[in-house]
């Protein structure tokens, strides 16, 4: 018996020693940990594909903060001294890209001159000047050619002598496509490029006659243009650019061009410039425009009134209404309750967008229908009259807002202890009384964030502006398209020339994007402040 259990204790470190050695793999190849596996095999592909782009645009930076993130999340998915990092490390990176990248890059480009003729660097701006100044080669040869589009940028596809497809852009050299389709001599598809109809060829004539694009990186090789849209021909610069001086020599009048890099321009000594800049560092210039250029000032300091007027009123009367009705649809015994306050949500279901654009119909002038059912067919100005457009933005405003508020005050009603009113009533308080002294400061703890966080969303509603009035009606005594209907978010919107009604300056809308997150982040602030000693006093 006495050997038997010996045996028996003698064997038992040499199964733990066994199971020591097993565990590990069992719990390594587990179906969690296969899974683990293949989503961070797939970050991590998507990881290097960032990588290769990010270093073919010699963006050092970005990839290495990428390379460093990458490193960061195999060591702590695969470690197993990292547990609380497992979970915050998503947090961080969408934190990272979301909002830590998109603000120093906005601050970036705050302070460059970035916009129309200043897209490009030095260098790509030069390959560009001395491809656009370019006469056809007498006695070219020609090319079968398509116009074709990719991410916007229009570019070429053209079939060269050996009977491949070479296809670029104005930035792009033209490379051979594999897996284009040729039939007899014309294009037929090309991967990775739009091949444009004739409509829209028709449309952008003069964008593609006066297109160049380079055989290679080197502007000497030429580049093919067209004359008829439908055949290409090479042209070859009229222009020479010698880098010791950074001087552009225009062989055709003989005028010489010296880069300056505090415009970003190459300019001539009776100060004229050639159409290509490039991008250069400009301070606080853009700063300095939003507040002292009369193209800007004006209109901003307008806009500006009219943004708080709006963000504030906004929050007020949804917040009164949504309040009223939660407070009417919160007494007890109540027939119908349940069926009204669903009803209460009906517009908050609807998408913001899709109902600021009915509302836009419905207040036409000649055949909405509160003009035409409501006022029997008359002609009143609703988004056309700078105060009726601003009274219409507010009312549709209340429209799509006050379910929002009606629900987040439903809540804390109900989160409102009822002993607190029984209380106050006992002690001879009327109805008004226990809701200005009790109700009142109980509920306005609890949504003063909400309100807070509300006010911050109207400040840069831009989906109810530009799809109810599209700022309008616009100011006449202003340059720049902005209207009076218009918010900071819009107007940023209008300077950037994303809406096509402007030359774009991303420049001074990134410096006018910068002022609107000190304002916004400054007034939630205080404002956070202020609701915690509210919070403390109670």
């Amino acid at each position: 018996m006495q050997e038997t259990q010996k045996k028996a204790t003698s064997s038992r470190p040499k199964e733990r020693k066994a199971l020591k050695i097993k565990a590990p793999e069992a719990r390594n190849w587990s179906p969690g940990f296969i899974v683990k596996l293949i989503l961070v095999g797939l970050v991590d592909a998507l990881g290097i594909y960032v990588l290769v782009q990010t270093f073919s645009a010699k963006s050092w930076v970005l990839g290495g903060v990428v390379a460093i993130l990458l490193i960061a999340a195999n060591y702590v998915y695969f470690s197993r001294r990292t547990l609380a990092a497992k979970y915050l490390i998503p947090g961080l990176v969408f934190l990272l890209i979301f909002q830590v990248f998109v603000i120093l890059y906005t601050g970036y480009i705050a302070f460059t001159n970035y916009g129309d003729r200043h897209m490009l660097t030095k260098e790509a701006a030069t390959n560009s000047q001395l491809v656009r100044s370019s006469q056809r080669v007498p006695d070219s040869p020609q090319y079968p050619l398509k116009v074709v589009s990719r991410g916007g940028e229009l570019g070429f596809a053209v079939v060269n002598e050996d009977g491949d497809v070479l296809a670029g852009t104005e930035t792009e050299p033209l490379e051979k496509i594999d897996g284009a389709t040729v039939k007899g001599t014309q294009v037929e598809e090309v991967p990775g490029f739009e091949i444009l109809g004739m409509q829209e060829v028709t449309a952008q004539q003069a964008e593609i006659l006066s297109l160049r694009v380079p055989f290679s990186d080197d502007p000497a090789d030429g580049a093919i243009g067209t004359q008829n849209a439908s055949t290409g021909f090479v042209f070859r610069s009229t222009m020479s650019y010698d880098k010791a001086t950074q001087t552009m020599t225009d062989h055709a009048t003989g005028k010489q061009y010296v880069a300056d890099d505090s415009v970003g321009f190459f300019v001539a000594e009776d100060g004229s410039t050639l159409d290509t800049g490039w991008r250069v560092t400009v301070g606080f210039d853009n700063f300095k425009d939003a507040f002292a250029d009369s193209r800007y000032a004006q209109p901003f300091l307008r806009v500006l009134l009219w943004t708080f007027a709006f963000a504030f009123l906004s929050v007020f009367t949804t917040f009164l209404l949504g309040m009223f009705l939660a407070i009417v649809l919160n007494r007890e015994g109540m027939r119908g309750r349940k069926f009204y306050r669903t009803l209460m949500l009906m517009p908050y279901a609807f998408p913001s967008f899709m109902t600021a654009f009915l509302f836009a119909g419905m207040l036409n002038p000649k055949y909405g229908f509160f003009n035409q059912v409501l006022f029997g067919g008359a002609e009143i100005p609703w988004l056309t009259d700078p105060w009726l457009a601003r009274l219409c933005v507010l009312g549709v405003n209340l429209w799509m807002g006050f379910p929002y508020m009606f629900l987040i005050c439903t809540g804390a009603l109900q989160s409102i202890s009822a002993d607190l009113n029984e209380a106050a009533e006992i002690d001879g308080a009327t109805g008004l009384q226990r809701w200005r002294f009790v109700t009142l400061p109980q509920l306005m703890i609890q949504v003063t964030p909400l309100l807070i966080s509300s006010f911050a969303f109207n400040f840069n509603n831009f989906n109810l502006i530009y799809m109810l009035t599209g700022g309008g009606p616009r100011f006449d005594d202003v340059t720049v398209p902005v209207g009076s209907t218009d918010i900071l978010i819009s107007m940023v919107y209008q300077i950037s020339g994303m809406s096509g009604e402007a030359t774009r300056n991303y420049g001074l809308a990134s410096a006018m994007s910068l002022l609107i997150f000190i304002i916004v982040g400054t007034i939630s602030l205080i404002s956070f402040k202020k609701s915690n000693s509210m919070k403390g006093a109670q």
